[in-house]
C-alpha cells in the first residue's frame, strides 16, 4: 500500500476513489483497460468472474474496455453502482495520463440501450414523508419523464411503487419507518437528509425549469412530493454527474384520474410481468407495437386505466378510425416500424453520451414523420389532430443527418469514421493526406530493404516511439550509417531516420487533425440535433400514442373484438365475453367457451358462483375484471357486445399464497386483502373475490365468506363476483334482493365429469370434488374411501373404519380406537347450516 501509493498514477487514483461513496466501484480505465484496486476490486472480482490479481501488494482486477459494458450491466444487477473514470488526455511519454470521473452507473440511470428492456420504462424513483402526507417523485433519465404525486397512506404508496416497478428508490436515511412500512424494497437507497429540503429542493427546481414557481406545474401544496422531486435531481446532478438538460417538465400525477388496482389485484389478475418479458399476460396480449416508444406506452396504460369518459370516448373512436380503415393501419403500422427509440436516442444525445449511431437513428426515425402526418389526414377526429399537431416535420434535419453520418458508423466518436467522404472537404484532405502517408511508409520499407538487403526489416509504430524500423540482432551489422539508434529490445534494434521522421509529423499531423475535426464536427450536428430537443420529445411522444392505439387497433381487428359503450351507470353487461389472455393461446382444435356478465345495482350487483374447481370459475372472475380494465384503457373487448359503467377501482382476491418474509400463513394474507377491498371498496368499485375463508375450519371459512358478502351487498354496494365451494351461502339469493346465483354447467358420464365452462343461472348441485380428485390421478382405492368418508359424513355419522384398512406396526387397532363426537358448538354449526 504504501509502496504503491508513492506512484503517480496511484496517487492519482486514491485521489479519485476518495472523492466517491463508498459503495461506489470505480472503473480506473488504464490504456485498453478498466482497473479496479482494493476493496473494489475483492467486491467485483467474484461478481464478474474474473481473476483477483496483486500488483507491489495492491490487490486488482481489470476487464477489456471494449466489452466493459457486459461487466457493467453484471454489477448493475447485482445493486451495485459504478463510476467511470476515464482519460482526459492523450498518452504522453514521461507524463501522467489527466483522469476524471465522467459519469456513475446506477440500476436507476442506466442509459446504455443494450442493457435496458426497450417496452418498459427504467424510473430512478424517491419517497418523503411530511406529517401525514407521503410524497412520490419519478424520473425515467432515458425518456426525461418525471412526474410527482403524493398519498395519504403508505398501502396506496406501495401499490403505486408497485406498477411503476422503479429500479432505484431513493429515501431520507432518517426516514426508516417510512421504508419499513413500504415493506423495504431490495432497491431502496438511503441518501442524506439534506437532498429533500424543502427550501433546497424547491430551489433545485425551480432553477433547472427556469421558472419562479413550482404552481405552473400543478404542484401547489404538495410539499412532500416536491422534496422527493428535487433529492432525484440533487442527486443526479450532484452524485451521479449526470446531464439533467432532457427532463423539460414536471407533471403531476393525480391518483383520481385513474383506476386504483392495489398491489396484490395486480398480480392476481398477470396485468404485466414483474421483470422480462411478458408471456401470457394481459399486455402480452395486447401489444402489438412497432416501437420502443408504443410499447412503454401501451404498458403505462394497461397499469393505469382511465376514469375519464372523454379520453375513453376519444381513444375509442381513434381506434374505431383505424379499424374501419385496414389499408391505411397497416401503412402506419409499417412506417412506424422504421422508427426508432426517439426518446432515449435524444436523452443520450442530450447527457454526451451518444455516437454517430444515435444520430443515423435519429436521421432514420424523423424521416417517417411527415409520410405519418400524410397519412393520418385520412381521419377527421380530434385526437388524429391532436396527434398531427404533435408530430413535427424535422425533414431537413434528418436530411442533413443522413447526408453527413456514414451507413455503419463506429461505436467510438473520437476514433474517426464518423462521417461520409465528401462532407467536409477540409477532412477529406486531411484523409488523403493520412492515406497518402500510409502508403508512403510501405514504399519506403520496401525501399529501405532493397537499399541494406535486411530481409526482416519492418516499419512499425506504437503511441509512445512513433514510427520506427526495427531490425534483428543478426542483421545489426548491416544497419547503414544515417540510422539513429532509438531503442534496443530483447530481440533487436530500434532506429529512426531524418526522413521517416519527417514524413512522420506529417502522417500523425493529419491523423490527429483529422479525428480532432471530426468529433468538433461530431459536437456541433450532436448541438444542432438537441435545438429542437422540444420539438423531438413531443413528437416521440405523440408517436407513442399512434403506436400504442394502432396495436390495440389491430389486436382488434385480428381477435374479432367489437366496442364497448362506457358511461357513468353502475351497470356492467357483457355479452359473449372471451378471457383475452386464454383466447389467444389455445391450442389447436380448442374452443374458448364465451360467457355473458350481467351485474346492475337493483337486482344482481353480487353475483354468487359456483361449481366444481378446474370448471372455470376463476376464469370467469379474472375475465370480467380483464374486460373491464381493458375497457376503461380505451380498448375494444374480445365479446359479442357490452355496457361497461365507468369503475373506480378494481379489487380481486384469487389464489392462495403466503408470505414467508413477513411470517404470515395463506390465510392471513387473504384475510388482509379482504380487509382491504372490505375498508376501501365504494359502490363504483368492482370486487371479484374467489374461495374466501378456505384457509381456514370449514365453519369458521362459512362464517367468514357469509359476512362478507353480505357486508358488501348492505354497506359497500360495489359490483362484485363471489366464487365459493359453500353452497350454504346461496341462501342469500331469498334474503337480499340485488343476490344472484349462478353456477358452471358441467355434465355427469359414467362417473366422470365433464366441464361445460359455461355459466348459468342457479346454484350448482354438488362440488363434484371427488370426480375432480380422479382427473387429477389420486389413486382408485383413495377415491373410493373418500366416497365412503362422504356418504357417512352426508348422513350425519363420524366416518368408521373401511374394511380394507390395514393397520400399520405401530398404529391402534381399530376397535381400541374411539369414535370422536362432535362437541357441542360444531353440533349447533352443524344444526344451523343443515
Amino acid at each position: 500500500m504504501s509502496d504503491a501509493s508513492t506512484t503517480p498514477m496511484m496517487k492519482q487514483y486514491l485521489a479519485i476513489r476518495r472523492e466517491l461513496p463508498e459503495d461506489v466501484l470505480l472503473f480506473f480505465r488504464l490504456g485498453d483497460f478498466y482497473e479496479l484496486f482494493f476493496e473494489d476490486a475483492k467486491v467485483a472480482s467474484p461478481l464478474l468472474n474474473v481473476a483477483l490479481t496483486k500488483r507491489n501488494g495492491v490487490p486488482m482486477c481489470g476487464v477489456p474496455h471494449h466489452s466493459s459494458q457486459g461487466y457493467i450491466a453484471k454489477l448493475i444487477k447485482a445493486g451495485k453502482r459504478v463510476a467511470i473514470a476515464e482519460q482526459t488526455t492523450d498518452p504522453v511519454p514521461g507524463k501522467i495520463v489527466e483522469r476524471a470521473v465522467s459519469q456513475i452507473l446506477s440500476a436507476g440511470t442506466i442509459n446504455d440501450l443494450n442493457l435496458l428492456e426497450s417496452n418498459r420504462a427504467n424510473y430512478l424513483a424517491a419517497v418523503f414523508q411530511t406529517g401525514k402526507k407521503l410524497g412520490l417523485a419519478y424520473v425515467d433519465l432515458t425518456t426525461g419523464e418525471f412526474e410527482v404525486a403524493e398519498f395519504k397512506e403508505p398501502a396506496e404508496l406501495a401499490d403505486e411503487l408497485e406498477r411503476i416497478q422503479a429500479s432505484e428508490l431513493l429515501y431520507n436515511e432518517e426516514q426508516q419507518e417510512l421504508i419499513s412500512a413500504l415493506g423495504r424494497p431490495s432497491y431502496a437507497l438511503a441518501v442524506e437528509g439534506y437532498l429533500f429540503l424543502q427550501d433546497q429542493a424547491d430551489h433545485a427546481l425551480t432553477q433547472h425549469f427556469k421558472v419562479k414557481s413550482l404552481d405552473g406545474f400543478g404542484c401547489q401544496g404538495l410539499s412532500a412530493a416536491i422534496c422527493a422531486a428535487g433529492a432525484i435531481l440533487q442527486y443526479l446532478q450532484f452524485q451521479l454527474r449526470r446531464n439533467v438538460d432532457h427532463i423539460q417538465r414536471l407533471r403531476v400525477a393525480q391518483t383520481s384520474d385513474f383506476v386504483l388496482i392495489d398491489a396484490a389485484s395486480q398480480s392476481h389478475l398477470e396485468l404485466v410481468n414483474a421483470r422480462g418479458g411478458n408471456q401470457h399476460t394481459l399486455l402480452s396480449a395486447l401489444d402489438r407495437t412497432c416501437t420502443p416508444m408504443g410499447g412503454r406506452k401501451l404498458r403505462h396504460w394497461v397499469l393505469h386505466p382511465l376514469r375519464d369518459l372523454e379520453q375513453l370516448t376519444q381513444r375509442q373512436d381513434m381506434i374505431g378510425g383505424l379499424m374501419a380503415e385496414p389499408i391505411v393501419l397497416g401503412q402506419i403500422r409499417t412506417l412506424l416500424k422504421e422508427v426508432r427509440d426517439l426518446e432515449r436516442t435524444s436523452s443520450r444525445l442530450s447527457q454526451g453520451s451518444g455516437n454517430g449511431r444515435d444520430l443515423l437513428a435519429m436521421a432514420t426515425s424523423l424521416e417517417v414523420v411527415p409520410s405519418l402526418k400524410a397519412t393520418l389526414e385520412t381521419f377527421d377526429t380530434a385526437g388524429f389532430h391532436q396527434v398531427q399537431a404533435h408530430l413535427h416535420d424535422l425533414s431537413a434535419l434528418a436530411t442533413e443527418l443522413q447526408s453527413a453520418i456514414v451507413d455503419e458508423p463506429p461505436m467510438q466518436i473520437k476514433e474517426g469514421g464518423v462521417f461520409r467522404p465528401g462532407y467536409l472537404p477540409e477532412l477529406d484532405e486531411l484523409r488523403d493526406a493520412s492515406s497518402l502517408g500510409r502508403q508512403w511508409i510501405a514504399d519506403l520499407q520496401n525501399r529501405e530493404i532493397e537499399r541494406t538487403g535486411i530481409k526482416s526489416l519492418k516499419i512499425k509504430y506504437n503511441a509512445v516511439f512513433g514510427y520506427f524500423i526495427e531490425v534483428t540482432k543478426a542483421n545489426v551489422g548491416a544497419v547503414p550509417a544515417d540510422y539513429h539508434r532509438k531503442q534496443t529490445t530483447v530481440n533487436g534494434e530500434r532506429y529512426i531516420t531524418d526522413e521517416l521522421k519527417r514524413m512522420e509529423d506529417k502522417i500523425l499531423g493529419a491523423e490527429e487533425r483529422s479525428k480532432a475535426l471530426e468529433y468538433e464536427e461530431f459536437v456541433s450536428l450532436r448541438n444542432k440535433v438537441l435545438a429542437h430537443l422540444t420539438e423531438i420529445q413531443e413528437t416521440a411522444s405523440a408517436l407513442a400514442v399512434l403506436d400504442a392505439l394502432a396495436s390495440l387497433a389491430e389486436t382488434a381487428r385480428l381477435f374479432n373484438y367489437t366496442r364497448p359503450v362506457l358511461n357513468d351507470t353502475r351497470n356492467l353487461f357483457i355479452r359473449d365475453g372471451r378471457h383475452p389472455v386464454l383466447d389467444q393461446n389455445l391450442t389447436s382444435g380448442e374452443r374458448f367457451v364465451p360467457n355473458d356478465v350481467t351485474l346492475e345495482p337493483e337486482e344482481s350487483r353480487l353475483i354468487l358462483i359456483t361449481g366444481p374447481n378446474m370448471a372455470g370459475k376463476s376464469t370467469y372472475l379474472r375475465q370480467t375484471a380483464l374486460l373491464t380494465l381493458m375497457a376503461q384503457i380505451g380498448s375494444y373487448l374480445p365479446a359479442a357486445s357490452a355496457e361497461i359503467g365507468l369503475v373506480d377501482r378494481i379489487f380481486t382476491r384469487i389464489g392462495a399464497s403466503d408470505d414467508i418474509a413477513r411470517g404470515q400463513s395463506t390465510f392471513m394474507v387473504e384475510m388482509n386483502e379482504t380487509a382491504l377491498i372490505l375498508n376501501n371498496a365504494t359502490e363504483r368499485s368492482l370486487v371479484i373475490l374467489d374461495e374466501i375463508g378456505r384457509g381456514t375450519s370449514t365453519f369458521d371459512g362459512l362464517s367468514i365468506a357469509w359476512s362478507v358478502a353480505e357486508h358488501l351487498h348492505d354497506h359497500v354496494g360495489a359490483r362484485t363476483l363471489f366464487a365459493t365451494h359453500y353452497h350454504e351461502i346461496t341462501a342469500l339469493a331469498q334474503s337480499r334482493p340485488a343476490v344472484q346465483n349462478y353456477n358452471v354447467a358441467v355434465k355427469e358420464w359414467n362417473q366422470q365429469i365433464i366441464f361445460l365452462r359455461k355459466i348459468l343461472p342457479g346454484c350448482a348441485e354438488k362440488s363434484y370434488g371427488i370426480q375432480v380428485a380422479r382427473l387429477a390421478g389420486l389413486p382408485e382405492n383413495v377415491i373410493h374411501r373418500a366416497k365412503e368418508v362422504l356418504a357417512q359424513l352426508e348422513s350425519g355419522h363420524q366416518p368408521a373404519d373401511s374394511v380394507t384398512d390395514i393397520p400399520s406396526a405401530t398404529s391402534v387397532p381399530a376397535k381400541a380406537r374411539k369414535p370422536r363426537s362432535p362437541s357441542d358448538s360444531e353440533a349447533g354449526q352443524m344444526t344451523l347450516f343443515g
